[in-house]
């Protein structure tokens, strides 16, 4: 009954989704996009192969069917006859970024309504519109791992396919256990008040694997489980505990945890989980996850030694999110905390006055004035000390910044009033660009952060063998940049060749054909 429910939640999505890819099926590839079967030679570059080693100066890369064939010395190597030839003196090259947390369905939560109602049935070409802005920046792989998961993998092997074009992806869909957008362990709404279309965007969303596999018996979920991998997703993400609630409930118990680990791994996926407070981490840890997202977020504490070190031995994949606490937003933060201070100054020396306290309190409440000691223990500056710790720690660290399509808050440009200062952060492909300089903010050298945005990447792909690095036999997913990124990692930004499997990719017409403008 379980994988009959499973079934017919994905035929019915099915139908809509006839409507949601007529654009889909019709996008043209990008046109300017080589032959797959002409060799092609990058000469004369500094190469960064995402091993963390000395870069190979004047170095050429010969790629034939998609795979570099030979990588050396300038000097050692022979560019086959009518080879196209890239000239890459003094550019500087690495391999294609992996971004391992992106979110390319409509945004989910209750600010956002007025989005997902007015795009919903657009919900496939939204996704290659966020694809094909991360494959802009150079990300030429993103795991998806959270939204609609039929949506995605039909833009997911679309784009396998040729059709069209985008990076490499890896979906999830729902994140197991929770019960869609609109749901108490998401956002704490009540089943009881949800509109018609807000319910059936949680069945679109969860296919049979929500909040009722909390209730089941062990081999109840085990059937589940297998039930939702049927669907084809490319890795399982569950809910160690809840969304946003706070106190945050764990989720699933430990038995539980390690049959949905279990049944993922024996089809050779990776198993990853949600999971916010201290001890929902640990349990998760044990059950034998692979990848970790956002381990820097327990209930803003402090994570312990003791987690550190599970996850250290245990060669656990951390996925930080960086770009929510680092670069433009921790300036701005600390830019807010010394003004609080100023403002909290100014408020003692008038308390020292003979003010009565009902005349203290209004003062607070006029001026919005708030202990600015509360600001050193809060949010930011909690997650950016445990991603210190773990970095430290020699974790194995990927980039997964959240990126969502509508980086300002998730709302479409047409119902905000003003555009964020620092909404790029979590926008698609420049939120994964500003995640890696943050990691070089938080103690990595530009070396580590680019090893972390591709070596590790295909890690949590459990792809190492066919991309990550630049390496014989591998995939020729390769960037080339004018300056050179160990010297400053800022030049990332400074992005003028893109590569995915040995093709070059147009970028200044990326997206092809945009739904809607980012802003």
């Amino acid at each position: 009954m379980i994988a009959k429910h499973v079934r017919e939640c994905a035929n019915t999505l099915r139908i809509s989704l006839l409507f949601a890819g007529l654009i889909l099926a019709t996008a043209p590839p990008v046109s300017a996009l080589q032959a797959p079967d002409a060799a092609t030679a990058i000469v004369g570059a500094t190469v960064i192969d995402g091993n963390g080693g000395v870069p190979l100066a004047n170095a050429t890369i010969v790629i034939e069917r998609g795979r570099i064939t030979q990588i050396g010395p300038q000097a050692e190597v022979q560019v086959p006859r009518g080879s196209t030839v890239i000239n890459a003196a003094g550019k500087h090259v690495t391999p294609g970024f992996v971004d391992t947390n992106v979110h390319m369905s409509l945004s989910f939560g209750s600010r956002w309504r007025e989005t997902n109602a007015r795009y919903w049935d657009r919900n496939a070409d939204l996704n290659l519109q966020a694809a094909q802005l991360h494959l802009k920046h150079g990300i030429t792989t993103v795991r998806d791992s959270y939204g609609a998961l039929l949506p995605g993998m039909q833009v997911r092997d679309a784009i396998e396919r040729g059709e069209v074009v985008g990076p490499r992806m890896y979906v999830a869909g729902n994140i197991v256990g929770w019960g869609g957008p609109f749901s108490e362990t998401f956002s704490g709404d009540s089943e009881s008040g949800l509109t018609l279309f807000e319910e059936q965007m949680n069945d679109s969303i969860t296919l049979g694997s929500g909040e009722e596999l909390l209730h089941m018996m062990p081999e109840e979920l085990r059937v589940a489980i297998n039930a939702y991998l049927d669907l084809g997703p490319n890795f399982i993400k569950y809910g160690g505990t809840h969304h946003f609630n706070y106190p945050t409930p764990i989720s699933f118990s430990p038995r539980a945890q390690r049959i949905i680990v279990e049944e993922t791994q024996k089809r050779g996926l990776v198993a990853e989980t949600h999971s916010t407070t201290p001890e929902g981490l640990r349990l998760s840890i044990l059950a034998g996850v692979d990848l970790i997202q956002h381990p820097e977020v327990v209930a803003m504490r402090e994570i312990s030694d003791e987690l550190v070190n599970l996850i250290v031995d245990r060669g656990i994949i951390c996925s930080l999110l960086p770009n929510k606490y680092t670069g433009a937003i921790w300036e701005k933060h600390l830019e807010e905390r010394e003004k609080a201070m100023e403002r909290w100054s100014k408020l003692e020396q008038e308390r020292a006055a003979p003010l009565t306290l009902a005349e203290v309190r209004r003062k607070v409440q006029e001026t919005g004035v708030k202990d600015p000691r509360t600001l050193t223990i809060g949010n930011l500056e909690m997650r950016q000390m445990n991603a210190r710790k773990l970095i430290e720690a020699g974790c194995i660290v990927s980039v997964g910044p959240d990126n969502v399509l509508f980086g300002t808050g998730g709302v479409a440009p047409e119902f905000m009033r003003e555009r964020s200062p620092v909404a790029e952060h979590l926008e698609p492909g420049i939120g994964t660009i500003i995640a890696i300089e943050g990691l070089v903010e938080l103690g990595m050298t530009p070396s580590e952060a680019i090893v972390a945005a591709t070596k590790h990447g295909a890690m949590a792909c459990k792809a190492l063998d066919d991309f990550g690095t630049l390496e014989v036999g591998k995939l020729a997913d390769i960037l080339i940049f004018a300056a050179d990124p160990l010297a400053d990692i800022s030049n990332i930004r400074k992005l003028e060749v893109v590569m995915k499997e040995g093709q070059t990719i147009d970028i200044g017409s990326l997206p092809t054909n945009p739904v809607t403008d980012s802003w």
